[in-house]
């Protein structure tokens, strides 16, 4: 019998309301016992990247259709704690979650040329009761960021657990040069320690999303501030492919099909009647960040054979999950005048990607 297409949506976070100016950065996962988890940046007085920035989060355990009320992971008063990215241990049942830090005062121009006073620094938490409670943030920039690295970024959106078990991160780091580089970190004793893995050769990418290709190959998906070998690379998402679990990555290549305004997209693996399918989305549009839009695979990114326009306006960042067997959740930011006026999951079904 022939599925129904399934679309509907809900603000999840909405600007000028609980204290905060603006939400941003929105990140998506699903606990091994189902409950979904919604982060994101609560900025208080701004919209700007620095400043006085809180990690929250808001729970679901009906698959997004209703939340708890906002709950603060992370705050240091008057200082940026940031960029959630977490993955879920398929194993242990712990949600771990990589943020960064830095000083409220220090803007991002300075941090990226290392001026700043302070830096950018890399922590993590867990949860072992499904994002109800969250262990005190623990400093492991010593093992995941090299001195040489100014600027450095997890994520945002989610990590990933490899069949062996090894739990990926993806992040991205900038030199006092101005060179840009997409890399990942990695842990392979559920979460207790973490460390560098590899970086992606080629420089001027930025955020990226990593996905299992299910056939021994990783592939990274990474915001593209540089224009390639071709001019018609310019504005498009750039590809590296690992075949050791992350240690070490190709050369780029780009993807002609996923346009961009140079901002971050997401990328997940899904199932769909026991078959591993593809999902990205970002603002497709060279120019604008707007339209953001849902496109699927079928043969591991190699080409996008459905693309759903999911909203028409302003759109920015995304993070995508399956909320559960043929439901895809896709939380982003969006807005009437800006791209950041709320964060809204929208939660659809395979038949609605294809229009069917």
């Amino acid at each position: 019998m022939k599925t129904t297409p399934e679309f509907t949506q809900t603000d999840v976070y909405v600007g000028n309301t609980e204290g905060y100016h603006t939400f941003r950065i929105p990140s998506l996962v699903v606990t091994a016992s189902g409950t979904v988890l919604a982060f994101c940046e609560g900025r208080r007085n701004d919209r700007d990247d620095s400043g006085d920035i809180d990690l929250l989060l808001r729970r679901s355990e009906d698959g997004g259709q209703t939340w708890s009320p906002i709950q603060v992971v992370w705050n240091d008063p008057g200082n940026t704690c940031g960029n959630p990215c977490p993955v879920v241990d398929r194993y242990t049942g712990s949600v771990w979650l990589l943020m960064t830090h830095n000083l409220g005062q220090d803007l991002a121009p300075e941090l990226h040329r290392g001026t700043a006073i302070g830096t950018r620094t890399v922590w993590v938490s867990q949860s072992k009761d499904d994002g109800r409670s969250w262990s005190k943030p623990v400093d492991i920039t010593e093992n995941t960021k090299k001195s040489s690295w100014t600027w450095y970024a997890t994520g945002p959106g989610a990590g990933i657990q490899i069949d062996s078990g090894r739990l990926l991160i993806p992040c991205d780091h900038l030199l006092s040069t101005g060179q840009a580089f997409s890399h990942v970190v990695y842990s392979d004793d559920h979460g207790e320690t973490w460390a560098i893995g590899g970086i992606v050769p080629d420089d001027q990418l930025n955020e990226c999303e990593v996905v299992d290709l299910g056939d021994g190959k990783v592939l990274l998906n990474m915001r593209n501030h540089g224009q390639g070998e071709k001019s018609s690379w310019k504005r498009t998402r750039a590809t590296s492919i690992s075949k050791d679990g992350g240690m070490s990555w190709s050369s780029t290549s780009h993807d002609g099909t996923l346009v961009e305004p140079i901002c971050q997209g997401s990328l997940r693996r899904v199932i769909e009647s026991g078959k591993n399918r593809f999902l990205f989305s970002n603002p497709a549009s060279k120019s604008t960040r707007e339209n953001m839009t849902i496109r699927l695979s079928s043969d591991k990114c190699e080409s996008w054979s459905h693309s759903r326009l999911l909203n028409s306006g302003w759109s920015g960042y995304s993070c995508l999950a399956q909320l559960s067997e043929g439901l895809i959740g896709c939380l982003y930011e969006r807005g009437d005048h800006t791209p950041y006026e709320r964060v809204t999951l929208a939660r659809f079904n395979f038949e609605w990607v294809r229009g069917s």
